[in-house]
Formats: C-alpha cells, sequence, structure tokens
C-alpha cells in the first residue's frame, strides 16, 4: 500500500515516543511504502487536492528517517492519508481539513474524516455522552464561570482549541488570581471556555484509552502528575503508567467507540479521570509507544493491520 502521513515537520517527531513514527514504523515493517508532507504542502490544481511529499526510508533507530526523493502525488492515488497535524485547530489546520475533504469528493481516504476533526472539537464532543461527563460549564462569561466556582467550590478551566494541557489551570474561591485567569482564558470575554468539577481522582492518573477503528486497546496509559501539579499530561511533566482498562473504563469505551466509528473517526484517543470523561482526541491522539514499552502490545501494528483490512482494496496505479 501507498500511505501518506501529514504530520508536523518531520525533524522535530521525537523518535523514542512520537505515535506518528511508531505508525510510519510499522507501516515500514508491513512492507507498505511510506510517504509524508506537512499541511501546508496541501494544494489543489485542476480540481484534484496534490501534495508535495517526501518518499521516506524508515528505520528503526533515532536516526530514523531519510528521504529517499520528493514529489507531487495525487491524494486520491494513496491507499489512505493519515492526518496527524498537532492542535492548535487554528485558521490554518481549518483550512486543511477543507482541502482533504476536496480530496474526499476526489476519492481520497483520509483519516481521520475531515469533517469530523472540524465538527468535533476535542473538548466539547464529550457533551455527546452526558452520562459520563462530570458538571461542566462552556461560556466567555466570567460572572457565570465565578458563579459556577461558587456552586462547585473547586474547578478546572481551559481553552478549547489546545493540547497537552497548555493553558489548563484550577480554581477555588480562594485563588486570589481567579479573575485575572478567567479574564486571560476568555480574552476579557470574547472567546468561550469550558470548566469542570475538579476530579481529585486526577492524583492517579489521567488515563489515555485509545481506539483503532472502533476497536478498543485494552490498556490504558494513566499519566500521573508531578507533585503539586494537576495536569498529568506528559507534555506538562506527567508520568507514564499503563494499565489495564477498568470496569468503567470499559464501559466508556465501548459506549463511544460505535460512535467514533460511525462518524469517520478511524483513531481516537479518549481522556478518562476517575469515573469521567473529560476529552475526545480526534486529531494526533498518542500513546503508541508507551504502551508498547510498557506492556508489549504493539499498537502502531494494530492501527496498520486496520488501515490494512479496509483500504488496501483502494489501490491506484
Amino acid at each position: 500500500m501507498k500511505l501518506l502521513f501529514i504530520v508536523d515537520p518531520l525533524v522535530g517527531l521525537k523518535a523514542y515516543k512520537d505515535s506518528s513514527v511508531a505508525m510510519m514504523r510499522a507501516a515500514a515493517a508491513h512492507g507498505h511504502a511510506v510517504f509524508a508532507c506537512e499541511a501546508r504542502h496541501l494544494f489543489i490544481r485542476d480540481g484534484f487536492v496534490r501534495a508535495a511529499c517526501a518518499t521516506l526510508d524508515v528505520r528503526s533507530d533515532d536516526d530514523w528517517y531519510r528521504v529517499a526523493h520528493s514529489e507531487t502525488l495525487l491524494l486520491k492515488d494513496f491507499n489512505a492519508v493519515v492526518m496527524r497535524t498537532d492542535p492548535p485547530v487554528d485558521t490554518d489546520y481549518l483550512l486543511a481539513t477543507h482541502l482533504l475533504s476536496v480530496a474526499e469528493r476526489n476519492g481520497a481516504q483520509v483519516l481521520n474524516r475531515p469533517a469530523s476533526l472540524r465538527d468535533f472539537n476535542e473538548k466539547l464532543a464529550i457533551l455527546n455522552f452526558p452520562q459520563f461527563v462530570a458538571p461542566t460549564l462552556v461560556s466567555a462569561d466570567a460572572t457565570a464561570i465565578g458563579a459556577f466556582l461558587a456552586e462547585q467550590q473547586d474547578i478546572i478551566v481551559k481553552p478549547l482549541t489546545e493540547m497537552g494541557g497548555s493553558g489548563i489551570f484550577r480554581l477555588t474561591l480562594a485563588d486570589p488570581n481567579r479573575n485575572a485567569i478567567l479574564e486571560t482564558l476568555t480574552r476579557q470575554g470574547g472567546r468561550a471556555i469550558m470548566a469542570q468539577r475538579y476530579l481529585p481522582e486526577i492524583r492517579d492518573g489521567d488515563k489515555r484509552i485509545l481506539l483503532i477503528d472502533g476497536d478498543v486497546v485494552p490498556w490504558a496509559l494513566a499519566r500521573i502528575p508531578q507533585a503539586g501539579e494537576t495536569r498529568g499530561n506528559l507534555a506538562a511533566g506527567g508520568t507514564a503508567r499503563v494499565q489495564p482498562l477498568s470496569a468503567r473504563d470499559r464501559i466508556i469505551a465501548d459506549t463511544v467507540a460505535p460512535w467514533a466509528r460511525d462518524h469517520g473517526i478511524f483513531l481516537a484517543g479518549l481522556d478518562v479521570i476517575g469515573n469521567c470523561l473529560t476529552e475526545i482526541n480526534v486529531t494526533s491522539p498518542t500513546g503508541f509507544q508507551e504502551i508498547m514499552a510498557q506492556a508489549g502490545h504493539d499498537v502502531a501494528a494494530q492501527f496498520i493491520a486496520a488501515i490494512e483490512r479496509h483500504y488496501s482494496s483502494a489501490v491506484r496505479p
């Protein structure tokens, strides 16, 4: 198969932990041709979406790739196009999804589906499953958020478009900086943010559960916060601990999985704290390498095998 991965700059991907690198290595190990480009390399000519992309020689060590050659190809001529650009979901990201939607109409197989990348904000998507969600408010109004804080006593506030724990704050009524924090996050009342009741179970980890084409990976990556920190994100210094899914984790995952598959979300990363679903990551879910290293479950191979089952027949000369 010919697989195109739309990623952030290759030189910035960390071979020892990056899930996109794991995917490309697994694809090469399965005998597939691996291509890569950045979202900015997509363009339309004569009604067809094309990419200025690199053919990669993928390796197993830290010096993990070589560019064999570069060429411009039609997206419809790949068996699958895997969109792995990291947030923020800003104007450039959204424009890339529009080009990918045109590529779909050309006949390209794009994972995840571009319309779902636009439609399902990773924070707001949890509202499709209210039975699993902690008390939540979405608002740009600092007064409304203050009233929510008075009701809940202890809350987490976060922007709707960031990743890796960026912009997340814990607020209590005693916090002297709460007004300044809310003014900053809401841009003086101009942008909605999410506020949720603080979940003390974060001490046991912010669990990442992966869904691949509707199948649930049986291991969770629990990201344990540092002492004195409320964020478990690995990018914020959290420690990775892989563990089997709990009974509650499995109920959440089994409920979300068919919804994700029905909406063309081939790969999703659910974030669960305690018994509550806190995010549904659809842009570039991670955790592949940590699960492989600690549990021996080859998530990247599972991902490529799922592509093979569904998209190998889409080969084009």
